[in-house]
């Protein structure tokens, strides 16, 4: 059903509880940032996930779009934010409370399924309303937006180091899991030894007897391999939605015993098969397992701009174009001019912007050298998103979790950028200067004597 903002509830005061106005320090940076969010815009523009006449009212939006901001903002779970924000009356005012809250406002698993409803442009509203508030508060400027710097990074996906081994043996578990769910009768489950040809196969590979661990590894993919022969002969004579129910896993499992070493585009993974491996060159990690995000940062202040998911590994050059297709229908404006590094030689962009690589500083036309400089900073801008908004590792389920997770830590980083220059607004400041000047006259107070006596 439609969601009931707070708004709706009524202007009449509650004598018996007290207002988060009355209780917090209305110049704080969330504070600030509230009353510079269009909460009623975002409104309007989400109420589509909703339906009218079907189910209990839904959540206000401006709660479950303020938790999503919170939690990547301080790089937090579902669960964590949600309990955070019962003892925080700071994120209870940003949520839209008018009054101190006592009970959880959300269970957890409903930030999952509102993430579910986001989609496309809707997803990158969130974003777009992030700069639009921070072009309000002036902490971002439209002159910012004529020169971007663009590269592209790893966003590693929540799955342990495949191996052979585990990947065959945690198939054996799907597999047997799945049968008896359905009632399927195996002839054997190759549970317990399949676990002891895992044991072994790691046991000889740590001894350095690779020859023995080979053989263990070629007995658990013969384990494998009879398993799912066999739920393949008892599922042909079955018809309706038993046969369709294995019909996924044993996809993946076919595809999982035939896969080579040399291979290209291979399973790591049984529940998140979409991931990919991709080479770095980095000394400490030679490979990483996810998917590749393509992220567009302001060359002065860092504002991500715009930040794209692509499914396997593709070349930077080829992700360029897209990218600055978001940024357009995100900020309205292209930029003047594009920073990358060398790796998009041969690039796709076909737009009237320029791009410039390192050393092209020397052209005819182009921008001063100082720019060129600035390039490098995307790669602290990264490393920041990665660190402090989510983007080192994705939780988030599939495909769609890997473009909602991107945006969304884009939109964590930028509001921290909002939130750190708010806390040096000129009305900040004057109020730390109170505060230590009414210290010092109750410190002169209490030691008038001592200091009169000294003087």
């Amino acid at each position: 059903m439609l969601s009931r903002s707070e708004n709706q509830k009524g202007k009449t005061r509650d004598l018996f509880r007290q207002r988060l106005s009355d209780m917090i320090n209305m110049t704080h940076e969330l504070v600030i940032l509230s009353r510079h969010i269009d909460w009623e815009g975002l409104e309007q523009t989400l109420s589509g996930l909703y339906v009218l006449d079907n189910g209990r009212p839904g959540k206000p939006i401006r709660l479950m779009v303020s938790l999503h901001y919170l939690k990547y903002t301080y790089n937090l779970s579902d669960e964590e934010v949600v309990a955070r924000w019962l003892e925080n009356p700071y994120w209870q005012y940003f949520s839209g409370m008018e009054y101190f809250q006592r009970e959880l406002p959300i269970h957890p698993t409903s930030l999952v399924k509102f993430r579910k409803r986001l989609k496309d442009r809707n997803l990158e509203k969130l974003l777009e309303e992030v700069i639009r508030s921070g072009l309000k508060l002036k902490v971002l400027k439209r002159t910012d937006l004529r020169r971007v710097n663009v590269d592209t990074t790893v966003m590693e996906k929540n799955i342990s180091y495949p191996t052979d081994g585990k990947l065959y043996y945690r198939a054996i578990e799907k597999l047997v899991k799945l049968a008896k769910a359905h009632g399927l009768e195996l002839r054997q489950s190759y549970l317990r030894v399949g676990k002891r040809a895992l044991v072994m196969s790691q046991r000889y590979a740590h001894s350095r007897k690779m020859k023995k661990a080979r053989a263990e590894l070629r007995k658990l993919r013969t384990y494998l391999g009879r398993l799912y022969r066999d739920i393949r002969r008892k599922l042909s004579p079955v018809s309706g939605g038993v046969g369709e129910a294995f019909e996924e896993l044993l996809a993946l499992v076919d595809r999982l015993l035939k896969q080579q070493r040399g291979d290209k585009h291979k399973l790591y993974s049984l529940h998140e098969p979409q991931v990919s491996c991709i080479a770095k060159g980095k000394s400490h990690k030679k490979y990483e397992f996810g998917s590749k995000v393509s992220v567009v940062s302001t060359s002065r202040k860092g504002f991500i701009v715009g930040a794209v998911n692509f499914v396997g590994n593709p070349y930077d050059g080829h992700t360029l174009m897209e990218s600055i297709d978001q940024m357009e229908r995100i900020c309205g404006v292209l930029p003047e001019k594009i920073f990358v590094d060398k790796g998009y030689r041969g690039h796709d962009y076909e737009g009237d912007a320029g791009v410039y690589l390192p050393g092209q500083y020397r052209k005819r036309g182009a921008p001063p050298r100082k720019w060129f400089k600035r390039r490098s900073g995307v790669e602290a801008t990264i490393s920041h998103v990665k660190q402090k908004n989510r983007l080192g590792r994705n939780y988030l389920k599939g495909q769609e979790g890997d473009e909602k997770n991107a945006i969304l830590a884009a939109c964590g980083h930028n509001l921290r950028l909002i939130l750190r220059s708010i806390s040096f607004l000129p009305q900040n400041i004057l109020g730390i200067l109170r505060k230590f000047w009414g210290g010092f006259q109750e410190f002169f107070e209490q030691n008038r004597k001592i200091v009169l006596q000294s003087a």
